[in-house]
């Protein structure tokens, strides 16, 4: 880990839509146990905005994230600066979570199907017409979807 220059200094944002109270306490749990810094929060109309000390962590806690809820997990990296020292490119990570309140047994309608969900995975939803067909459906998808 590199040395930290200022209280302001960060490694990796983590930005989370649509949270709810139970994931921005998870965040916040996971984020004491590992001892990585908040640098600065950004309170935004849907969502809020985590600047992390620690790039490594901002990563591990977009899998953790989509581990335990159902969402959308998108990473992405942005060269900050190139070291004077050694020449190394150093790059600071974005990490995108965006939650998508879906439940098991959930109603939803889907291209004009009405569907029943029936299996959560990591990026996909196993959904089923009434008829039983099911359809297996990319949570992207489901993204523009309103889910009330």
């Amino acid at each position: 880990m590199q040395k930290q220059k200022h209280a302001q200094y960060y490694e990796g944002i983590l930005q989370l839509r649509n949270p709810t109270k139970e994931i921005i306490s998870f965040v916040r749990k996971e984020t004491e146990k590992s001892k990585t810094n908040i640098a600065k929060e950004k309170r935004l109309k849907n969502g809020i905005d985590l600047y992390l000390s620690s790039q490594r962590f901002t990563l591990q806690l977009g899998l953790l994230l989509q581990k335990r809820f159902p969402g959308i997990l998108i990473t992405s990296r942005k060269l900050h600066t190139i070291s004077k020292k050694t020449g190394k490119r150093l790059y600071r990570v974005t990490v995108l979570f965006k939650y998508l309140p879906i439940k098991l047994g959930k109603q939803i309608t889907f291209k004009g199907m009405k569907l029943t969900i029936v299996q959560i995975e990591r990026n996909t939803i196993i959904a089923k017409e009434l008829s039983g067909k099911k359809h297996k459906i990319k949570l992207k998808e489901l993204a523009g979807l309103v889910l009330s």
